[in-house]
């Protein structure tokens, strides 16, 4: 384990190849699951907020979920989370015109009608993160699908992407720069034969 702050990461994060392969998966992570999308407390009023905004890139299907079981929903066993429609789709998905599922949060971002780009956790997958109780490390592991995410293994060590670099920004939206440079040191420690710890 790497330990930056009160922050444990899997040596995997570093050790690892990932880069999505969209044709392939599909954006299969956003149907595959439990659950729905893990969310922070925070998120739940920032998707109170957007919600006027952001009804327009969602499905009718996705609406009636919505409107039947909510914005959000509490699952005992992780937290709040998305609804999905019938334990599939995440009700904030649309199919695009080759099939892939899309985030109609994160297309209102990117079409510039609000700020908030997606949930945190979908930002980071395949990294998932347990966090630590007061007092307690915050647990950063790498968890891809077994048979869903195996073209992005594939893809990642094609292009020899670690995970850690292809996910920059979303680490960055989470811990902060000092964390994620604090990583890449790490890294680079990690492959020269170094120890792969440090606190700041």
């Amino acid at each position: 384990m790497i330990a930056i702050d009160n922050v444990l990461v899997s040596d995997r994060i570093v050790e690892a190849q990932f880069v999505c392969d969209l044709m392939k998966c599909k954006g299969g992570c956003c149907e595959d699951g439990d659950a729905g999308a893990p969310l922070e407390k925070e998120e739940l009023e920032i998707i109170n907020n957007i919600f006027e905004t952001i009804k327009p890139y969602l499905t009718k299907e996705g609406l009636r979920w919505i409107e039947k079981h909510g914005r959000y929903l509490y699952d005992r066993e992780f937290g709040w989370v998305t609804p999905t429609i019938e334990g599939k789709m995440c009700v904030y998905g649309f199919h695009d015109e080759n099939g892939i599922i899309k985030c109609g949060i994160e297309q209102a971002y990117r079409d510039g009608k609000i700020e908030f780009k997606k949930p945190i956790s979908c930002h980071l997958y395949p990294i998932t993160i347990k966090e630590g109780k007061k007092g307690e490390y915050d647990r950063v592991n790498y968890e891809p699908r077994e048979t869903l995410c195996k073209p992005a293994c594939a893809f990642g060590k094609k292009l020899k992407v670690p995970v850690f670099q292809f996910l920059k920004e979303p680490l960055i939206r989470k811990y902060g720069e000092n964390f994620y440079n604090a990583l890449e040191k790490v890294a680079e420690q990690h492959f020269s034969g170094k120890e792969a710890s440090v606190a700041k």
